[in-house]
């Protein structure tokens, strides 16, 4: 008889081996994350650079984050990464990068000499950027079919990357004026009445219900196709070649395309509550009973 100690032995030799499994998540789903955190790193880099007069470089880092912020939520839908906490995380970045950032960027850059008047616009503008971004992320939670459905290809508000592009306006202008040594228009540019009035008017359209297109699922007529290739064609040549005349150029033409944003989302209402028929009530001949 064969020894039963030997057969088991012998059993775990031939048994075939399995690699340990761990618990946690995959790398592919910690991609967006870490995305977010660059993006976060960004912006506190940028208000380093503020206060030590570095201010080309902390509007660099700012343009930095929004591609960042712009490439993270896509890929974590790509990836199916998507999570409660990526979704806090990517707010908490937004408000330090888009929010505090460029307010503080700003102040240093010309409002400091005013002390509290001169920051409490950039306050202002960091208050409107929380208020946003809670009634965004409150959105969240209400989950679909609250909204109409012409409704999803629309913010409520200027997006968070769009109004630090905007409020950086100034900034943009300026590095731009000084570099073709144009001294005036530049210290007009720069004046903190100027600044304060972008700050307060973009913090406004923050927190305003205005509808703005989101672009996600926004379809171009084919007639409009080779115009815009056209078009982004000479913006990345300007943006190469002049890239703060094209940065300044890139907020006037968003905040141009606010009215029409408001004109399309208004006649897709028109639309949507034309093809709902209207409920008739019929009192008949007859009195009614009771």
């Amino acid at each position: 008889m064969s020894d039963p100690g030997r057969v088991r032995r012998l059993r775990r030799r031939l048994r075939p081996r399995t690699r340990p499994r761990f618990d946690g998540l995959s790398f592919n789903r910690l991609i967006p994350n870490i995305l977010t955190m660059l993006g976060l790193c960004c912006g506190l880099v940028a208000i380093r650079f503020a206060f030590e007069g570095r201010f080309d470089q902390a509007a660099t880092l700012i343009v930095v984050a929004a591609v960042i912020d712009g490439l993270d939520g896509r890929l974590a839908r790509l990836l199916k990464a998507t999570s409660r906490f990526g979704a806090e995380f990517d707010s908490l970045s937004d408000f330090l990068c888009f929010g505090v950032a460029p307010g503080l960027i700003l102040y240093f850059w010309t409002m400091q000499d005013y002390r509290a008047l001169g920051f409490a616009p950039c306050l202002l503008f960091a208050v409107c950027m929380a208020l946003r971004l809670a009634r965004f992320n409150a959105t969240l939670d209400l989950g679909p079919g609250v909204k109409p459905a012409y409704a999803y290809n629309f913010f409520t508000g200027v997006p968070a990357p769009a109004g630090a592009g905007c409020v950086l306006f100034p900034l943009f202008l300026g590095l731009w004026l000084n570099q073709m040594d144009w001294p005036v228009m530049g210290g007009a540019v720069r004046h903190p009445a100027f600044v304060g009035v972008v700050l307060v008017l973009v913090a406004g359209l923050l927190v305003s219900t205005i509808p703005t297109w989101s672009f996600k699922n926004f379809k171009i007529p084919r007639e409009y196709v080779l115009p815009l290739l056209l078009g982004t064609g000479l913006f990345v040549a300007l943006l190469l070649a002049e890239p703060w005349a094209a940065l300044a150029t890139a907020g006037v033409i968003y905040l141009g395309m606010i009215p029409f944003s408001v004109r399309s989302y208004l006649r897709l209402k028109r639309e949507a509550e034309s093809m709902i028929e209207p409920v008739v009530v019929s009192t008949g001949g007859h009195g009614a009973s009771g």
